[in-house]
């Protein structure tokens, strides 16, 4: 296995549980945030929270990620505001139900990824993040589908995101081998 982004960057630091917790809590914070940074959709708001999430397999590897947006999908079915529009467990099982667990699995799929060494150039960063895509999306048009139906979900849930997500995977394109540049520093 190769270091992680984080872990490059934590080299030479005597990192523990509190280290990590910390770093868990503040990567849930930064995702609440761009749950709030929104177009709004019906049935479901396109939001920067699949950036961030595959931002944080990238950085965090397959573990951490996944402890980490485990972290966040408990936050939002205690009642924390982290989603884009509601709370609770009721929230989680309406229509971005889908949306939320493909998250857990990208980001962990992504970390997987990035823990054999994807993400330091723009090719490797690109089938990665195509992957973590492809997985929150079909989670998310899937579960969908069950609730208005496979077309409703298509022309909901699917398409009218596509843009929004070419952009986002280029930016990280762009800018995750800009950072392992920086971390090897």
């Amino acid at each position: 296995m190769n270091m992680t982004l984080a872990e490059s960057l934590w080299t030479g630091l005597a990192v523990g549980r509190l280290h990590k917790i910390v770093v868990v809590l503040t990567a849930t914070l930064v995702l609440a945030i761009s749950a709030k940074i929104q177009v709004p959709f019906w049935p479901v708001p396109m939001t920067m929270q699949t950036f961030v999430v595959l931002m944080i397999g990238a950085a965090f590897g397959a573990r951490l990620a996944a402890v980490t947006l485990l972290t966040y999908l408990a936050e939002g079915a205690l009642g924390l505001p982290v989603f884009a529009t509601g709370t609770g467990l009721a929230y989680m099982a309406g229509p971005t139900a889908g949306y939320l667990a493909g998250f857990l699995v990208a980001a962990t799929l992504v970390g997987w990824f990035a823990d054999r060494g994807h993400g330091r150039s723009v090719v490797t960063t690109l089938v990665a993040f195509l992957a973590g895509e492809a997985v929150i999306l079909m989670f998310g048009t899937g579960w969908l589908s069950l609730l208005i139906g496979f077309e409703k979900a298509l022309d909901a849930g699917l398409l009218p995101f596509l843009p929004g997500e070419g952009v986002k995977v280029a930016l990280a394109c762009a800018l995750l081998p800009v950072l392992w540049r920086l971390a090897r520093r």
